[in-house]
C-alpha cells in the first residue's frame, strides 16, 4: 500500500518521497488513518519499525488543516510530544521538521543538559509543535516561559521508558496544565501493568494497534550468549570485533564508570571507542554520536540512557556487555540494531553472577538464547568459559538502579555486586599472612 492511501496530502507526499520512502510500516498503515480519525491511540510497536513517522504525519496534516482552538494564545503550543531521552527529543524534532518540510508550522525541542535561555528565546518567538523531556518541560513551567494550556495533541513516546526512568510524577504534572479536551497518542514498546494503568487514564476508547507481539525482540536480529568470565569479557570483546572485522558496534554496560573504564581498554587495544552516557554533557555526547554514525568511532559504548532515541541507519552489531538489571531494556537495547527491516546480530556476554537475569530475559522472550563456544586461542590462554550458576538474590534495589538522569533525575544507584563464595581455607598463622601479603605486594 502507498502512503497516498492512507489520506496525507500531497505536501506531505513529497516530503516523505524526498527521502527515499515508498511504502508505509505495518505501524504506520494501521496509525495514521486512525489519527487522521482523531481518535486516541494506544499502540505497541518495537523500535526501528517507524513509529515517530506514524504519528509526526497525521499530526502535522491535522495541525495544518484546522485553525487554533484557543485563539487567544498564538504563540502556545498545540501539540506536545513527551520523550525520555535528549536523543530520542532530538531524533523526535528532527523527523517534524523533516516531513514538515512544505508546511509554515513551527516545531521546538527542549532537554535538559543544555543551556535554557536559547530555548527561552525559542518559545517567545512561538512554535506549533513542542518536541520535550519532562524533567525540562517543568523548569520551563515553573519559570513561566511556556505555556500548555492550548494543545491539542499530545503524544507520550516510549512510554514504558518514562516509567521506567521514574517520570510518572512529572508526567502527571503536565497532564494537569493541559486542556481536558486534546487527541491522545501513547505508543509504547513493551507493556507492564504501570503502562496499562496509565493508558486506562489518559486514553479514551482508544485505538489499539500491536504489530508484534508484546515486549518480543525483532525476528532479524540474531541473538548469541558467551559464558564468560567477568574478567575475560573484555578480551572476548575485542578478539570479537577484531576477528570479525566489524566496523560499528554498539556496547552497553550498566554504569556509566563501566562505560568509561571500557572505552579506555578500547582504545589501548587499538579500537576507536567513545563513551555516551548522563554524566557527558550534551555536546560530548552529541560529538560522539555524530563521530560513531560517519565511521570515525568503530564502537560507542553506552548505558541505557542511550537504548532509545539512537537512530543508526544499518547498524550491525548490538553487545550486551553487561546485562540490564530490568529485563524488558534487553529488548530496547538490541531493538537499536535489525532496524527498518535490517539484518542485526545481538551478542551478549553472560557472567556467573548474571545467569539470572539472562534467566529473567529468556523468561520474558518466552525462548532460551542459544549460547556459543567460546572461541579456543581464549579459552587457551586463560578466559574460562563459564557454566550456568544457580540464580544469585536480587534486591529491589537492581531495578531501581537503572533509572538514569534526563533533565532533573538523578542518576540511579549502581546494583551490588553478587560475588561468588570463595572456597574456605585453612586459618594461617597471623605473621605468616602479613609475610604472604608482603610479597606479592
Amino acid at each position: 500500500m502507498p502512503f497516498a492511501q492512507l489520506g496525507l496530502k500531497a505536501d506531505l507526499l513529497r516530503a516523505i518521497a524526498s527521502q527515499g520512502y515508498t511504502c508505509p510500516t505495518s505501524i504506520q498503515s494501521q496509525a495514521i488513518p486512525v489519527v487522521l480519525a482523531g481518535r486516541d491511540v494506544l499502540a505497541g510497536a518495537q523500535t526501528g519499525t517507524g513509529k515517530t513517522a506514524a504519528f509526526a504525519l497525521p499530526m502535522l496534516q491535522l495541525l495544518s488543516e484546522r485553525p487554533r482552538r484557543v485563539a487567544d494564545k498564538p504563540r502556545a503550543p498545540r501539540a506536545l510530544v513527551l520523550t525520555p531521552t535528549r536523543e530520542l527529543a532530538a531524533q523526535v524534532s528532527e523527523s517534524f521538521v523533516t516531513y514538515g518540510a512544505h508546511h509554515a508550522l513551527r516545531t521546538a525541542v527542549i532537554f535538559g543538559g543544555v543551556g535554557i535561555e536559547p530555548q527561552k528565546a525559542l518559545l517567545r518567538r512561538g512554535i506549533d509543535v513542542l518536541v520535550a523531556t519532562p524533567g525540562r518541560l517543568l523548569d520551563h513551567v515553573g519559570q513561566r516561559t511556556v505555556d500548555l494550556g492550548a494543545v491539542e495533541i499530545l503524544v507520550l513516546d516510549e512510554a514504558d521508558r518514562m516509567l521506567d526512568m521514574g517520570f510518572i510524577r512529572d508526567i502527571r504534572k503536565v497532564l494537569a496544565l493541559l486542556p481536558r479536551e486534546r487527541q491522545n497518542l501513547l505508543f509504547s514498546a513493551t507493556y507492564s501493568d504501570d503502562i496499562k494503568r496509565l493508558a486506562d487514564d489518559l486514553l479514551d476508547r482508544p485505538a489499539v494497534i500491536e504489530v508484534a507481539r508484546r515486549n518480543a525482540t525483532a525476528e532479524n536480529v540474531t541473538q548469541h550468549v558467551y559464558r564468560v568470565d567477568k574478567d575475560a569479557k573484555r578480551d572476548l570483546l575485542i578478539h570479537l570485533i577484531k576477528e570479525g572485522q566489524w566496523y560499528q558496534a554498539l556496547v552497553f554496560t550498566r554504569t556509566k564508570h563501566g562505560a568509561n573504564r571500557l572505552t579506555e581498554q578500547l582504545l589501548r587495544a587499538g579500537i576507536e571507542a567513545a563513551a555516551i552516557h548522563g554524566n557527558k554533557s550534551q555536546a560530548a555526547r552529541t560529538r560522539a554520536l555524530a563521530g560513531f554514525k560517519d565511521g570515525k568511532v568503530r564502537v560507542l559504548v553506552a548505558t541505557d540512557i542511550a537504548a532509545r532515541g539512537l537512530d543508526i541507519d544499518r547498524l550491525p552489531h548490538v553487545v550486551n556487555y553487561e546485562l540490564p538489571n530490568v529485563p524488558e531494556d534487553y529488548v530496547h537495547r538490541i531493538g537499536r540494531t535489525g532496524r527498518a527491516g535490517e539484518s542485526g546480530i545481538a551478542i551478549s556476554l553472560v557472567g556467573r553472577d548474571e545467569a539470572g537475569l539472562l534467566k529473567d530475559i529468556q523468561r520474558l522472550l518466552k525462548k532460551d538464547l542459544p549460547v556459543l563456544p567460546v572461541p579456543a586461542n581464549l579459552v587457551a590462554h586463560g578466559t574460562r568459559e563459564e557454566a550456568a550458576a544457580p540464580r544469585p538474590p536480587r534486591a529491589q534495589a537492581a531495578k531501581d538502579g537503572n533509572r538514569h538522569d534526563q533533565g532533573r533525575h538523578p542518576a540511579g544507584h549502581r546494583p551490588a555486586a553478587t560475588e561468588t563464595p570463595a572456597s574456605p581455607r585453612k586459618r594461617r598463622p597471623r605473621r605468616q599472612a602479613r609475610q604472604v601479603s608482603g610479597n606479592v605486594r
